[in-house]
């Protein structure tokens, strides 16, 4: 393998416009990448362990294939041991690396911290190693970046791809919105994926005049922590739905989505399918208003400039996260009101839930007050979590790019 002096990237941050926990069940989402993310730089090591050295972290941690029994549960190091565990899986015994890792992004948010940590040692390890120069990184991934989200996804999710097989992964049962967002998001855009197989729909200018205002709750959502049960309850709650389906018709379709698509009256069907279970009925109404209707009326609303339109789909998008999906917290949801309350065209939470932040639509001028004003009303409301809480004014941003090697950042599409 080529031999490079040192490598780096930048991997942003993400908000998910719309689409909660769509992803892992084919639906599709409204995303964009943030101006804040994780920086990783990296040069290769003799051995095969790779160390890790983050600046938000006192101990640097050492990973080999294999080792991640080593790591409590929570510990941010399992993102990286997966890494090493997968690579090694797929490409065989691979070289190791020194890596030096600082964020400006919120921890544990809802911005996906934790994803793009992954991605930023995973893209750096490979081109520490050379391992992004070979021909079975190239068969794998090619220049497609919508192929690497959904291998990095792979990785981090335990699903196969490709040769990669099952496996733990990092323990959540997710999807792949946010390393699309990170690595396909468009500068002073949203983007519409879908998902199984992941594919770009659509994508509609941010609306002109308008600021992206994020209010992080100081409520912690960890997905290796406390919430992976109920984050896992989420999706794993798609899959007994999606059984049911195929027991019923002896169809074989991939995702929930899939199923849902099959014919106009699929969604009736499938309702009758789970009529005795309330969480199973809720979360599937939830699924298929939230990915088939919400969302792409979303974008036509921000297509023809509707903000009120645009406005309409987020409420009804937060009323179903808190009645049906139930991955709402006080917190999270006295956001989003008071985020009206001030004024915002549009506010909702984002991610996985059970905790993290609320995005809201403000206009410009205005962003810096509304912000301050926000956290204020916030942290009077809730004076422990308030502590730990912080706004951040953004636009939707770059995707992911080199900061350093020997390549430039736009080489082969990546």
């Amino acid at each position: 393998m080529t031999s490079v002096p040192e490598s780096g990237w930048r991997v942003p941050g993400r908000v998910e416009v719309l689409g909660k926990h769509t992803d892992y069940a084919g639906g599709n989402v409204l995303v964009c990448a943030v101006g804040r993310g994780v920086r990783a730089r990296g040069t290769r090591r003799a051995d095969r362990s790779v160390v890790a050295r983050s600046s938000a972290y006192a101990d640097p941690v050492t990973l080999v294939p294999g080792g991640g029994d080593a790591l409590p549960a929570g510990h941010w190091g399992r993102y990286l041991q997966a890494v090493v565990d997968r690579f090694t899986a797929v490409f065989g015994p691979l070289d190791g690396a020194d890596l030096a890792l600082d964020s400006d992004l919120p921890l544990a948010s809802g911005m996906s911290s934790s994803s793009a940590l992954l991605v930023a040692v995973a893209l750096t390890w490979a081109d520490a190693i050379g391992l992004s120069e070979t021909a079975a990184w190239v068969d794998l991934v090619g220049d497609d970046r919508l192929r690497l989200a959904s291998f990095l996804a792979s990785v981090e999710n335990g699903r196969g791809f490709g040769p990669l097989g099952e496996h733990s992964g990092v323990g959540t049962h997710g999807g792949s919105e946010d390393h699309v967002a990170m690595l396909c998001g468009r500068h002073g855009e949203l983007v519409e994926f879908g998902f199984s197989p992941t594919r770009e729909h659509r994508s509609v200018p941010w609306p002109d005049g308008w600021s992206l205002v994020v209010a992080t709750s100081g409520v912690a959502a960890e997905k290796t922590g406390a919430a992976q049960a109920l984050y896992n309850r989420a999706s794993l709650a798609t899959q007994e739905i999606l059984e049911r389906w195929k027991a019923s018709t002896g169809r074989e379709d991939a995702t929930l989505a899939d199923a849902v698509r099959t014919s106009p009256t699929a969604p009736s069907e499938l309702a009758g399918l789970v009529a005795r279970d309330e969480f199973l009925s809720h979360r599937l109404e939830q699924f298929v208003v939230e990915s088939e209707v919400l969302v792409p009326a979303a974008v036509d609303a921000l297509a023809v400039g509707d903000l009120d339109a645009f406005g309409s789909a987020v409420t009804e998008s937060q009323w179903l996260a808190e009645t049906h999906l139930g991955n709402q917290v006080p917190q999270t949801s006295d956001l989003v009101s008071m985020a009206g309350d001030l004024g915002a065209k549009a506010a909702s939470s984002f991610g996985a839930g059970f905790g993290g932040s609320v995005w809201a639509l403000v206009e410009m001028g205005a962003a810096e007050a509304f912000a301050a004003d926000w956290l204020a009303a916030y942290r009077n409301r809730f004076p422990a979590d308030g502590s730990r809480a912080s706004t951040l004014i953004t636009l939707p941003s770059a995707p992911a790019e080199r900061i350093c090697g020997f390549r430039d950042p736009g080489e082969r599409g990546l």
